[in-house]
Formats: C-alpha cells, sequence, structure tokens
C-alpha cells in the first residue's frame, strides 16, 4: 500500500515531474519503425506527455521534434517534408532533425532571425523495428546490448499495443509471475486457434507437459527476486515432484522493461511507455535464438487482435473485452479468448486510467512489486 502522495510520485510522467525526469534518462520507444510510411514518414507522437513529431529526412536521418511549430503554434505534424527538414505551412518555416530553423522565407532577405529559433528536438535511434529516443538532459547514454537490440533483424519482430491506463500498473504486471497460474489459465491444454498462448501451450523441457498445465496445477509458486545491475530477476518455482523444479524467470529491465522467455526459443522483450499519465504504450520485440523469424505471419496474427493504425485491441473495455460467460465456465479463466494479451490489458485497465495503491493489499506473491 501507497500513500496518496508516493502514488502520485510514481505514476506522474510529465515534464517536470520525478518519474518522468527518471525516465527521460533512458532511451524510450517512440514509434514502430512501420508507422513512418516510406510515401511521407511523417507521424504524431505523444511521449511522456509532450507531444511530438517524427520525421525521416530525404537522407535518412530521424527527427523527433516538438509538434507546435514555435513561430505561432501550428501543427508541424502536417508539414512539408522537404529541403532537409520539415516545413511549416503557415509561413514555411523550415526545421531540421535538430531543431534548427534553417529556413523562414517571409522574413527580409539576409536575416538572421532563423538563427535565433531552435525548437524542441530529442536525439532518436532505429534499432530491429523499433524508434527510440532519448528526452533527457545531455548526452545520451549508449543503447543498452539487450539481446533483442543486437540480434539480426531477420531474428526479430515489433509490434506495440494500446493501453487505457498508467504505465507503471501495465509493468506491474508484467513482473507478477503468480498471475499466470489464474488469468491465463485454459481449461484444455489443445490449442484451439493454433497460436494464441502458444508460449503457454508447449511442452516444457525436460518436463513433457505444457506450461499451461504446470501453471494450472501449482498455482502457489515460490517467489524469489534478485537485484541485478540492470534491475530485478524474479524467479517462479514451481515445485513438480520426483525432485524437479520449474523455474520461469523474468528479467526486469530498469525503469520499464521486461524480458521473458517463450519456450526454448524465443524471448520477448517488452516496454511499459507513458503516452501521458492515462495511457500508454506496450512494446515488444521478439527475438529467435534459433532461426529468422515468420515477421508477415506474426504481425498477420497480431493484426487479427489489434487495429491500425492506432494499434488499438480489437477485444478492449467498450466491448467488455469480449466476455462469454460460457466460455468462462468451460474453456478459459477469464471467458475473455486465448490471447494472454487480452487478459492482461483487461487486468491492467480494470482498476482505473491510474490504479489508487492506496486501496491495495500486497502479500508474498507481490514480493517484486514491493521490489520495484
Amino acid at each position: 500500500m501507497l500513500s496518496r502522495e508516493d502514488n502520485e510520485l510514481v505514476t506522474r510522467t510529465g515534464p517536470g515531474t520525478p518519474a518522468g525526469a527518471l525516465l527521460r534518462r533512458f532511451w524510450q520507444p517512440a514509434a514502430l519503425v512501420e508507422e513512418l510510411s516510406p510515401r511521407r514518414p511523417v507521424k504524431a507522437v505523444r511521449l511522456l506527455g509532450e507531444d511530438l513529431v517524427l520525421f525521416r529526412d530525404e537522407q535518412g536521418r530521424l527527427g523527433l521534434i516538438g509538434r507546435r511549430c514555435p513561430h505561432r503554434g501550428t501543427d508541424l505534424a502536417f508539414g512539408r517534408l522537404e529541403d532537409g527538414g520539415l516545413r511549416c505551412v503557415y509561413h514555411g518555416w523550415l526545421f531540421d532533425v535538430a531543431g534548427r530553423c534553417r529556413e523562414q522565407p517571409a522574413e527580409p532577405e539576409g536575416s538572421r532571425f532563423h538563427e535565433k529559433v531552435r525548437h524542441v528536438a530529442y536525439p532518436c535511434r532505429e534499432v530491429n523495428g523499433i524508434v527510440f529516443a532519448y528526452l533527457g538532459p545531455g548526452t545520451p547514454p549508449p543503447l543498452p546490448a539487450l539481446d533483442c537490440f543486437v540480434a539480426p533483424p531477420e531474428y526479430t519482430f515489433a509490434f506495440k499495443g494500446y493501453l487505457e491506463c498508467n504505465w507503471l500498473q501495465a509493468l506491474e504486471g508484467g513482473i507478477d509471475p503468480a498471475h499466470v497460474s489464474f488469468l491465463h489459465r485454459f481449461f484444455d491444454d489443445d490449442e484451439p486457434a493454433g497460436r494464441y498462448g502458444k508460449q503457454f501451450r508447449e511442452d516444457v523441457a525436460g518436463a513433457g507437459v505444457p506450461l499451461s498445465r504446470i501453471a494450472r496445477e501449482y498455482f502457489r509458486p515460490r517467489i524469489e527476486v534478485e537485484p541485478t545491475p540492470y534491475g530485478l530477476r524474479i524467479l517462479a518455482l514451481r515445485g513438480l515432484g520426483a525432485g524437479r523444479v520449474h523455474v520461469r524467470v523474468t528479467n526486469l529491465v530498469f525503469p520499464n522493461a521486461i524480458a521473458i522467455s517463450l519456450g526454448d526459443d524465443m524471448v520477448i522483450t517488452q516496454w511499459h511507455v507513458p503516452i501521458d499519465d492515462e495511457h500508454s504504450w506496450w512494446y515488444d520485440i521478439f527475438h529467435s535464438y534459433r532461426a529468422p523469424v515468420d515477421r508477415e505471419t506474426m504481425r498477420r496474427d497480431r493484426l487479427e487482435l489489434y487495429t491500425l493504425p492506432d494499434y488499438r485491441p480489437r477485444r478492449n473495455r467498450a466491448n467488455d473485452y469480449g466476455y462469454d460467460p460460457e466460455e468462462q465456465r468451460t474453456r478459459t479463466y477469464t471467458g475473455m479468448g486465448f490471447d494472454i494479451n487480452t487478459h492482461d490489458t483487461f487486468a491492467q485497465e480494470s482498476p482505473g486510467p491510474i490504479h489508487d495503491r492506496t486501496r491495495e493489499h500486497l502479500g508474498y506473491t507481490d514480493r517484486a512489486i514491493t521490489a520495484y
């Protein structure tokens, strides 16, 4: 349980807030690369409560600058991409990827006024399907050498999804290993759709049974939390008898990413990124250790569950997440289908836009949440 003041401290991330200042000192996902259309690579972005516009200039350089022109506040998301930058359509002011004003064509000939104008601009890096931005002070730190960053591009797949809740309650779901036994419980271990919940249905090496069965039958794991140089290592240990123990490891990469294995050959790294205080994105990079991934199939599967161009879940609060009481009675614990993202979205959004932690009661299974 947190005090109301501490809850505000850890959930508010806009400019000038303590949590916002912390998150800005780390590279944060700003957009998927696929959102920058080759025809017109310009994309409005809201990140950590700031309205920005992401663009790629003719030389392929990425820029992330303030969305409102510093002249009269006109929306640069509708600017002209030309002459080495993004040009405001109101008076033709031109800005490069570093936020420098390069031209002010209506000003008197020979004017150097443009040299005095510097727009908000943040460094960007493109890594395996995601554009990352650094919104903090000083020189950006190097990107960490995460496996998903150093993996060959053909071994990775990136996607994202929209959440109607604060970033922190979404992240906390990822470091809560006990919920797997309940929220993601399937009553039949056969895969009905061939793909949803696949990581829970594949046989666990050395156990000969799928994780879904282990989680269902051994629902009281021993949980250990270990501090590491990068954050936390969270272990959920389930005794299977005959001296066997199933260990599921979640790595929390401080401050807002988790990495967890999906079977024997793939890992998912997921960031929970504030759009503002009441909305967030999850960004995923899947990477395989063994072989190139089938990106087209993975994307097609995701688009059965999410809409474009807004990346919103088809099962959402407005339609009760597809809840079916008959399915809940006979097939799944939630009655909300077989996709675990839907289950997580429900659990993370239903406490409200910003969870009131003054009302919660944390127990043994919440060890990672209290450690964080």
